[in-house]
């Protein structure tokens, strides 16, 4: 893509209603625009990430045997009667509406009830299971507060999988499956040694829960951590009980800020109990299907991303899920031979398949620069009169600052080869 047909510009100062540091960031650079307390419009640049994003949580949730679909927002008032849980004193998220033919429906802000209900027209029989499915979809959930830019939204993008299986054995089984299959997408995003599996309160869905709690100061959460022993404890079930359950003192943990970038849920059979989904077991018994429920927040994640790897200069993304590898800079533009020139290098790296997004501009240098430390795209490449002249290319690394100088065979065998870092 080059830079002039972009539709959004970066902006030199900071939105005024906003105190986050990766709202601040994303709007400034124009990967999001606001349009109200916690909810965001994603850009063209934004939906690059957030895409990115998703694919490498999709490619982990297929490996687990995942089957996506999509499911509808609109929530019936009746399916969550039956679990108690449309009650606003049971869960004080929702957003209702009145529908013009009379009655009431909900805005989805999870899909326990409406999955488990739709999984009763394929699931009859032990025979049937085991099964998984996920969604990305967007949540709607009225927030008291909604202060941490696109860290904690009312409307966000999430990943929820949902596991009906036979027998107790085999739903533990693939509920254990799924804490390193999360834990392979935070380390292909780059945060898996900051990331826990934390021991917390289920909230509004169990008793007891695991979170995915990655260190980060503009978290909302705290937790305590002994890495040693790789235990993590959410401060909510801090108590004498789960110390002993865990096996491990209270001055063995040090109290951490921390994010909460994913969660599961073990519901046993009783969702499904609640929810009438019955199955004939071996003995031909009609039982309970035993359920499990596993969230990742797509969009939170893009918010503790540029929280935990931004600098004074700007955003700083991982190559995974960089909305391009390469920002190429053309400079003195005003000079038809370099233009061309450039030109050529952006169509060269484009055909070789990397992704590219060309700073053609006519700018000065400075804003130029200025620019691609705030966009935080991987690798910088410059292009100028005296590249043109000397045949070599400066090359700089957005995470670390190193600067390579290569000539144009060297330019195109590094990135077509991966070997960039």
């Amino acid at each position: 893509m080059k830079q002039s047909q972009l539709f959004t510009k970066t902006r030199k100062e900071a939105p005024a209603d906003e105190t986050s540091k990766n709202a601040i960031l994303l709007m400034r650079a124009g990967y999001i625009a606001k349009e109200m307390a916690g909810a965001y419009s994603y850009l063209p640049l934004g939906i690059r990430v957030v895409e990115k994003i998703k694919q490498i949580v999709r490619e982990e949730m297929n490996a687990v045997d995942g089957q996506e679909l999509i499911m509808t927002t609109l929530q019936r008032k009746e399916l969550w009667e039956k679990t108690g849980r449309w009650d606003d004193s049971v869960v004080d998220v929702w957003f209702k509406s009145a529908l013009k033919a009379g009655g009431e429906v909900g805005f989805g802000w999870s899909h326990e009830e409406p999955i488990g209900e739709m999984m009763k027209n394929y699931i009859s029989s032990y025979k049937d299971l085991p099964i998984s499915v996920y969604q990305f979809q967007t949540k709607l959930r009225n927030e008291m507060r909604a202060k941490s830019g696109i860290m904690r939204g009312r409307e966000f993008i999430m990943k929820d999988m949902y596991s009906f299986s036979a027998d107790e054995t085999s739903h533990l089984a693939y509920y254990e499956s799924v804490k390193p299959a999360y834990m392979k997408v935070f380390n292909r995003l780059g945060i898996g040694e900051d990331t826990f599996v934390t021991f917390a309160a289920g909230g509004a869905f169990t008793k007891f829960s695991h979170e995915f709690q990655t260190i980060c100061d503009a978290g909302e959460d705290v937790t305590y951590l002994n890495k040693e022993k790789g235990i993590a404890i959410n401060s909510e079930v801090l108590n004498d009980d789960t110390l002993k359950s865990l096996g491990v003192t209270r001055d063995e943990l040090t109290e951490t800020k921390t994010a909460e970038v994913g969660n599961i849920f073990n519901f046993g059979q009783q969702k499904a109990e609640d929810l009438g989904l019955m199955m004939k077991d071996a003995n031909g018994e009609n039982v309970p299907v035993w359920m499990g429920s596993y969230g990742i927040g797509v969009t939170r994640l893009m918010g503790v991303l540029v929280e935990k790897f931004a600098d004074e200069k700007g955003i700083v993304w991982p190559e995974s899920i960089a909305p391009f590898k390469v920002h190429l800079v053309g400079l003195n533009s005003d000079d038809a031979e370099v233009k061309d020139f450039t030109d050529g290098i952006y169509l060269s790296l484009k055909e070789k398949g990397v992704e590219v997004l060309y700073d053609d501009r006519d700018l000065r240098a400075g804003e130029k620069f200025a620019d691609s430390d705030l966009l935080g795209i991987p690798y910088r490449v410059i292009v100028s009169k005296k590249s043109k002249e000397e045949g070599k290319f400066e090359v700089i690394a957005r995470a670390t600052g190193k600067v390579r100088l290569l000539t144009e065979e060297e330019l195109y065998a590094d990135f077509d080869n991966n070997e960039n870092t």
